[in-house]
């Protein structure tokens, strides 16, 4: 068969005059809810939405409906997000994940992305970090259907100071700034603390001739507002008359940076700025005692208990305030997140990790609520960081069940590894993922005393040939990653016995230096029948340098004569010869293999830090050499075209693969674990029906319906065929065919 037909056969049903048949090529992926998914007693709206780490978020219209609908943008992967306001089933309105929208945006945006109206037409523009902390903006212009359309405006952002001359306005690569009308004229101003040391705060003044401020010149104001300096340790400042207080030398992992937002706190007209730095969790409150005009601060103008003494803003590290309408009343509320660069110094959750503050004021001071909950992640399947999903029946009920492993989370004070188990509770064409336990087999707390494991990847897959599934994964411990495994004690068909106690690891097969298994932190298992030879084969995904190798190895099963814990041997260190767009070997790269379009063979889907996601049809092939993929995967309905993945790149961004039928279509799903701990689901869209000639063939090879007329749809008639199994071959003009089999009963 070649790989680009597919039969669909929609109609086999016993007794039947006829069978309808047509052909359609694999048309790639399209997002699609895979199944309601229930936690506690709610029901996640935004269930596959992907998680969050670090959002930063504004407000656009994004389908022209003259509502603001919501953009944000993830700091540590550098990817976007956009939610429609849509209306709900009850009347109300509700935010809806359309990913589609994303495509809008600029693809290379980093550090930070705040959407501004600098041309007072209505349209909020795109002010974002670049080139190490420079600043430059994208015009919103008016696109096909109301759309948002961004057209650069300036790569760079400059000032005039009191010298001759004008000068980048760079303000670091660590602060975000606030950009905002900070004196009150009607233009928008940018604050933000000093790019060498972060610790004054410089404001630069909108200078445009125009009323609005659209030509975007800028003069510095001052380049210590409020005559207010950072000290060392968190919310201490020193003032005319203040010294610091309570001082303490910052952590060298930290960056000194602070997030800035201007907002009238107190309701007397003149602006205030809430500050968030980096290494510390207030939220603090700086309220300005003068006018715009001319900021003035006392040691009774420093509030570290916003909003409330009660309940003020404490999140792990790096808090970061904006104004939004969440409930959609006409009234912007606060809602607060960290914006670290990474987790990997700081090792907090980063699971429900998002603040919410409604503003129950219709008019002057706001009156932010004591936390109100979260907002968003309450919402989305979400476990901290790096999710790598798996799916297999557990329970015994037919039904394919889901692990999500993580690289960590923060789990009563310590920080390590968990495997979150979702129940299948629904029927076969009606899955509905219910959480069962968020530290599946107590591996989060087993590791093995008093450590625990790291970077948890796992895999369903019977590896005894016993007929009931193993579980396996790949887990870090004291340095060293391994390929765990847990044998199933229960006979095929029955709820599965994993007895932790009992697991196992692969061992290398052969002298260090030779290409032997990989120990590295993060490998990515998956299990499949590489050769055809019958036996479970091993594809790792690995940025193993201490072995010889690339990005994706194949490892062949020895087979039932040796034992399981030294069945792989290597076979090919660099499987498809897989590199990014400058060559280099890509890193974090993750594997899963299932037939995605429909032609009797597996396909390999890959995914790694760069955002790449690669489909390797008939991917058997690269055991002979490298084909080249594709990775115009995506459809956007939006925009009517095949798109790459969106889900992030940075060198953090580590994805898990996983493909699973869980609708019994007979199609599985792709599933895409992100590095903001959420999953994402999509299943494969068939693209236009290809012209073909259909005719069937009986077991023997005997032809019993002759080739018919080219056409897009085919009746096929099955009476007079006896009770067997039959070929139905469809062969396209050019020659190229695809056999689906025919059961008449």
């Amino acid at each position: 068969m070649l790989r680009r037909y597919a039969v669909l056969l929609l109609l086999l049903l016993l007794g039947a005059p006829a069978a309808r048949a047509q052909t359609a090529t694999f048309g790639g992926f399209e997002f699609r809810a895979a199944a309601p998914v229930v936690e506690g007693a709610d029901t996640l709206r935004q269930a596959w939405a992907g998680g969050f780490n670090t959002p930063q978020f504004s407000q656009i219209d994004l389908n022209g409906d003259g509502r603001n609908d919501l953009f944000a943008f993830d700091r540590q992967t550098n990817r976007c997000y956009t939610f429609l306001n849509a209306a709900q089933r009850d009347g109300s309105r509700g935010w809806q994940y359309a990913p589609d929208y994303e495509a809008l945006f600029p693809q290379d945006l980093a550090g930070w992305a705040l959407l501004r109206d600098y041309d007072c037409d209505g349209r909020p523009d795109l002010f974002s970090y670049v080139n190490g902390g420079d600043i430059r903006v994208f015009r919103n212009v008016a696109g096909a259907g109301g759309r948002p359309s961004f057209q650069l405006t300036t790569s760079q952002l400059r000032f005039s100071g009191a010298g001759a001359g004008t000068s980048n306005l760079t303000i670091g690569g660590y602060n975000m700034p606030a950009i905002a009308d900070v004196n009150g004229d009607g233009k928008l101003d940018i604050l933000s603390y000093d790019f060498v040391s972060a610790t004054i705060i410089e404001l630069y003044l909108n200078t445009s001739a125009d009323a609005c401020g659209a030509a975007l010149t800028y003069k510095i104001d001052t380049n210590y507002w409020a005559q207010l300096q950072a000290c060392t340790g968190c919310a201490a400042y020193q003032l005319p008359g203040l010294a610091c207080r309570g001082d303490a030398a910052a952590k060298p992992t930290h960056t000194g940076g602070h997030n800035l937002l201007v907002l009238d706190v107190n309701g007397d007209g003149v602006y205030d700025v809430l500050d968030g730095r980096d290494n510390c969790p207030e939220l603090v409150a700086l309220l300005n005692q003068g006018t715009n005009q001319l900021a003035t601060l006392t040691a009774s103008s420093i509030h570290t208990d916003f909003p409330s003494a009660a309940n003020p803003v404490r999140l792990p590290v790096f808090p970061a305030g904006y104004l939004i309408d969440t409930d959609f009343d006409g009234i912007n509320d606060l809602v607060v997140a960290p914006n670290m660069l990474d987790n990997s110094q700081d090792n907090v959750s980063q699971r429900d990790n998002i603040r919410l503050y409604r503003n129950t004021a219709a008019t002057g001071a706001p009156a932010f609520s004591s936390q109100f909950g979260g907002f968003l992640t309450n919402d989305v399947i979400d476990v901290s960081e790096a999710a790598a999903p798996a799916f297999g029946d557990l329970d015994g009920d037919g039904l394919p069940d889901m692990l999500v492993g993580n690289n960590a989370d923060q789990v009563a004070g310590k920080y390590r590894a968990t495997l979150t188990y979702y129940r299948n509770v629904g029927t076969a064409t009606r899955p509905l993922f219910k959480i069962a336990t968020r530290d599946y087999l107590g591996l989060t707390a087993n590791g093995t005393a008093p450590n625990a494991f790291l970077a948890l990847k796992p895999a369903l897959v019977d590896l005894n040939r016993d007929g009931a599934l193993d579980l396996a994964y790949a887990a870090n411990y004291q340095g060293v990653n391994r390929i765990y495994y847990i044998l199933n004690t229960a006979a095929a068909g029955r709820p599965a016995v994993f007895d932790p106690t009992t697991a196992n690891y692969f061992k290398p097969q052969g002298a260090a230096g030779s290409g032997v298994l990989p120990s590295f932190m993060g490998d990515m298992p998956c299990f499949t029948d590489v050769d055809g030879d019958g036996n479970v084969g091993l594809l790792v995904g690995t940025d193993d340098y201490t072995e010889p190798g690339q990005a994706l190895r194949y490892f062949r099963n020895q087979g039932p004569g040796v034992a399981l814990e030294n069945a792989f041997v290597a076979v090919n260190n660099d499987l498809g010869q897989i590199r990014d767009g400058a060559g280099a070997r890509p890193l974090h790269l993750s594997p899963t293999v299932a037939d995605f379009d429909g032609d009797g063979r597996p396909d390999l889907v890959t995914a790694d830090n760069t955002g790449a996601v690669r489909f390797f049809s008939n991917y058997r092939t690269l055991l002979a050499g490298p084909t080249a993929p594709r990775t115009n995967l995506f459809w956007n309905a939006l925009l009517s075209q095949y798109e790459g993945n969106r889900l992030g790149q940075s060198a953090l961004v580590r994805y898990g693969l996983a493909a699973a039928d869980v609708n019994a279509d007979g199609v599985p799903e792709l599933f895409i674990g992100t590095e903001t701990g959420g999953l994402s689901s999509y299943a494969v869209r068939r693209g236009t029906p290809t012209p073909t000639r259909v005719s069937v063939i009986d077991a023997t090879g005997r032809l019993v319906r002759a080739p018919d007329a080219l056409a897009r749809q085919h009746d096929l008639t099955l009476s007079g065929l006896a009770p067997g199994l039959y070929l139905v071959r469809a062969e396209a003009a050019d020659g190229t065919a695809a056999v689906q089999r025919l059961a008449v009963q």
